[in-house]
C-alpha cells in the first residue's frame, strides 16, 4: 500500500474488486479461495479496470494449473499459504518491483511436469477444469437442467451433479448464478 501503515482488506472477492477500483493502492493480495467471487476472478475483474494495480495470489493449493490460472488472470506472483511467512513479504516486494515471484519448490515441480508432459505429448494444461466439466458449466450456464445435461452427454444425472459438485469446489463457487459469470468470463458462453 502507498504511504499508509494500515492496510485495507476485503471479506470476500467482490468486496477486493470494488476496493481495488475506489483506493489507491498498488498491491492487492487475494486469497484463490474467497467466497463470493473466488481470487482468481476477483483478479481478472481487477486486471481488467484497474491495470496499474499488481496482484500476487496466495493459495493452498500446489498445483501447476491454478497457477497458470493465477497467471492468466493478471495475478505477477503465487505464494502457498503453507510457506506464506517465509516468502510473502519477498513476494510482495518483487511484484511491487514489477517482477514476478513463483515460491521456489514451484519452479522445479512445474518445469519438471511441463518437460514430462511435453516428452510424453501428454496434453498441456490450460484450464483448472478438465474438458467434460467445462460442457457442463457451459450447459448449466445455458440454463439446462440436471437431466437434460445428462441426457445430452449420455450419463446419470448424479454423475452431472456429482461434476457440479467438483466444479463448484473446485472454482470455489456456491451457485449457478457464480458457474454463469465464470462460464461468461472464460468464453465458454456469450453474455
Amino acid at each position: 500500500m502507498r504511504a499508509s501503515t494500515r492496510c485495507p482488506h476485503a471479506g470476500d472477492g467482490s468486496e477486493a474488486v470494488q476496493r481495488a477500483a475506489m483506493m489507491d493502492i498498488d498491491l492487492a493480495i487475494l486469497d484463490i479461495a474467497m467466497p463470493r467471487m473466488t481470487g482468481l476472478q476477483a483478479a481478472r475483474e481487477i486486471s481488467r479496470r484497474a491495470t496499474g494495480l499488481r496482484i500476487l495470489m496466495l493459495s493452498m493449493y500446489d498445483n501447476e494449473q491454478y497457477f497458470f490460472e493465477a497467471l492468466k488472470a493478471g495475478a505477477a506472483g503465487y505464494v502457498l499459504k503453507s510457506v506464506a511467512d517465509r516468502d510473502l513479504v519477498e513476494a510482495c516486494r518483487a511484484v511491487r518491483r514489477g517482477e514476478p515471484f513463483v515460491y521456489a519448490g514451484a519452479l522445479t515441480a512445474l518445469i519438471t511436469e511441463y518437460l514430462r508432459r511435453s516428452r510424453n505429448g501428454d496434453r498441456i494444461p490450460t484450464s483448472i477444469l478438465t474438458p467434460r466439466e467445462e460442457e457442463i458449466v457451459k450447459l448449466i450456464a445455458e440454463g439446462h437442467s440436471s437431466r437434460e445435461i445428462a441426457d445430452t452427454l449420455v450419463i446419470s444425472a448424479k454423475t452431472v451433479d456429482r461434476h457440479r459438485a467438483n466444479i463448484m469446489q473446485k472454482l470455489g463457487m456456491h451457485d449457478r448464478l457464480d458457474l454463469t459469470r465464470f462460464a461468461i468470463r472464460v468464453g465458454l458462453v456469450e453474455p
